[in-house]
């Protein structure tokens, strides 16, 4: 690893932190979601630059992984997260929702920098974002009535604007791009935005904390209460994926795909829904802003034990190709 690998934990943690410090800047936090969607557009075109076109309509034919992710996604993690929402949360209906929509809303973004960091499938990984994002709109609002009798309307306009401007400009930038430029200079640019990756990533989080730090400070309670459940969430799914990888026959790139599909949650976007549909309601917005501060730190984690099953050979019986 180069030195800003070995320093990756540092410079994630370290944006949150001042993040949260600046938040107390009115000028700064009023005025940072312009900036969490550039930064997130920038790191985002640096992946989109690495995955090869050709290869992502194979992606969509293994069945064996998208069915998988789909399952946990989609029926294992809503039941679970419902679970733990009542078993730690009762008593604060705004909490609970809030949670849940965080748990409920698998990544469309940040989780491709993660799969990357662990060594996954891109292609394989990029290839599930369609479906999670049809289906989180779909089943968001049936699974909030089912469990919240929540007459709410969703209102979908942001989610489709945040999807549009992070997801669909870059990608179609990024092959643009590779297009006009000759092999030299597209490896060139390719790699410098390697490179740049991780400070996109820091900068983004950056904004995030600084931006809703205020409201997250001002109820530091509720830190507390969301905090449990959400660390079991992610041991728990951490643990499923990799047994579930090992018994299905998965390769290593197939399982750390898996991994971050199915840990990495949505919540700026489900950030955006909640402020929009449930107004008046603070403490789901807060519940949603918590989500980063816990799941950040997890991530990058749980992509270093992702290489260490790979190296250790403890585990998998799969291999690595």
């Amino acid at each position: 690893m180069d030195l800003t690998e070995k320093l990756e934990p540092i410079i994630i943690v370290s944006s949150v932190l001042v993040g949260l410090m600046f938040s107390k800047v009115e000028f700064i936090a009023q005025n940072t979601d312009y900036m969490i969607t550039f930064f997130l557009c920038m790191m985002l075109f640096g992946l989109f630059m690495e995955v090869p076109l050709g290869e992502l309509k194979n992606s969509f034919k293994n069945t064996k992984f998208s069915l998988t992710s789909l399952v946990i996604n989609f029926i294992w993690t809503p039941l679970f997260g419902y679970f733990l929402a009542t078993l730690f949360l009762k008593g604060n209906i705004d909490v609970m929702i809030g949670f849940f929509m965080l748990i409920l809303t698998p990544c469309t973004d940040w989780y491709l920098v993660f799969t990357k960091m662990a060594k996954g499938d891109l292609t394989l990984s990029l290839s599930i974002l369609p479906m999670n994002l049809i289906l989180q709109i779909i089943l968001l609002p049936i699974y909030l009535l089912i469990f919240f009798s929540s007459g709410n309307a969703m209102d979908y306009t942001p989610l489709a604007q945040s999807i549009l401007i992070v997801i669909v400009i870059p990608f179609i930038a990024a092959q643009i791009v590779k297009y006009l430029l000759k092999n030299d200079l597209k490896e060139k640019i390719s790699e410098l935005f390697s490179s740049l990756e991780i400070w996109f990533l820091a900068l983004a989080v950056f904004c995030i904390f600084a931006s809703q730090g205020k409201l997250l400070l001002d109820n530091l309670e509720s830190v507390v209460t969301i905090f449990v459940p959400l660390v079991i969430f992610f041991a728990t799914n951490t643990t499923i994926d990799l047994l579930l990888s090992e018994k299905v026959n998965f390769t290593y790139q197939e399982y750390a795909s898996l991994t971050m599909t199915t840990l990495a949650r949505n919540s700026p976007l489900a950030l955006a829904i909640a402020i929009n549909s449930f107004p008046g309601h603070e403490l789901i917005a807060i519940s949603l802003v918590i989500g980063p501060l816990i799941e950040l730190p997890v991530l990058y984690a749980v992509s270093r034990f992702c290489l260490w099953v790979k190296d250790s050979g403890l585990f998998f019986v799969c291999n690595y190709f």
